[in-house]
C-alpha cells in the first residue's frame, strides 16, 4: 500500500479510517474548524466516549466550533467523558487526524470549503509517511500547548483580554524591564504601564505576580 493515497469523498475516507477507528486502545489526535469538518463527527465523537479508549483522545477545534448551543453541549459531553477539548485563539484552516501518530488523514481545505459543491464532494488525504506525519504531529503539539481548554473557554468569568494586552501579558512574563517591554512592543513607557495597570483589574491582581499566576491558571499567558 502507498503511504500517500489520495482519497475522493467521504466514503473512500471512512473506507480507510473505520478499521483503524475499531482499535480499542488506538490514540487519536484531531484538529479541526468545527464538528462538521469531518463526516459523521458527533457519531463518532459519541461512540468513543462510551468506550475506555476515550482517554487516548485529544481534540482541538477553532472557536467557531463553540458558535452552536448543541455543538457546545456535544463538546462538553466529550470532556466528561476523559477526552481532552482544547480550543484555539485563531481559525484551523485545515482538518487532521492522527491515529497513533503512525498515520494522518488531512482535509483538503478547498473542496470541505466550497459553497459549491458542498461536504459530499470533500476530499482528503492519507498518510503514513514517517516524516510527514510526525513533522505535522509537531505543529498539532504546538497549537495544542498555546490552546485553551474547553471549560476555561466556557468559564463565564474568565477575562476577555484583547490582542494588544496578550502582548503585554507575554512581555510581563519574559523578565523584561517595562523600557524595554514598551520599546518592542512600540509603545510609550507610559501606555506600557498603563496596559499593565488595566490587566490587573481584568485579571482581579495585586501585584504583576499575582497576575502571571492568574493568567496561567486561565490559560491566557499561552501564545
Amino acid at each position: 500500500m502507498p503511504q500517500n493515497m489520495a482519497l475522493k469523498g467521504d466514503l473512500e475516507l471512512r473506507a480507510r479510517i473505520k478499521p483503524l477507528a475499531e482499535l480499542f486502545d488506538a490514540e487519536w489526535v484531531s484538529a479541526a474548524r468545527d464538528l462538521d469538518t469531518w463526516p459523521g463527527a458527533r457519531e463518532s465523537a459519541r461512540l468513543r466516549i462510551r468506550r475506555d479508549g476515550a482517554r487516548q483522545a485529544r481534540k482541538l477545534y477553532s472557536p467557531a466550533a463553540l458558535a452552536d448551543e448543541h455543538d457546545r453541549e456535544v463538546l462538553r459531553e466529550m470532556a466528561a467523558h476523559g477526552m481532552q477539548v482544547r480550543i484555539t485563539s485563531t481559525p484551523l484552516p485545515q482538518g487532521t487526524v492522527f491515529i497513533d501518530r503512525r498515520t494522518m488523514f488531512l482535509t483538503n481545505p478547498a473542496s470541505s470549503a466550497s459553497p459549491t459543491h458542498g461536504p459530499r464532494h470533500r476530499t482528503y488525504t492519507m498518510s503514513a509517511e514517517p516524516a510527514l506525519v510526525s513533522g505535522a504531529y509537531a505543529l498539532f503539539e504546538a497549537a495544542w500547548e498555546t490552546a485553551i481548554d474547553l471549560a476555561a473557554f466556557l468559564d463565564a468569568d474568565r477575562p476577555r483580554i484583547d490582542a494588544q494586552a496578550r502582548e503585554v501579558l507575554y512581555a510581563l512574563g519574559s523578565g523584561m524591564t517595562d523600557l524595554t517591554a514598551a520599546r518592542a512592543l512600540g509603545m510609550s513607557l507610559r501606555t506600557y504601564r498603563r496596559r499593565v495597570a488595566e490587566l490587573l483589574v481584568a485579571l482581579g491582581a495585586d501585584s504583576r505576580f499575582q497576575a502571571g499566576m492568574r493568567a496561567g491558571e486561565l490559560g491566557l499567558n499561552r501564545r
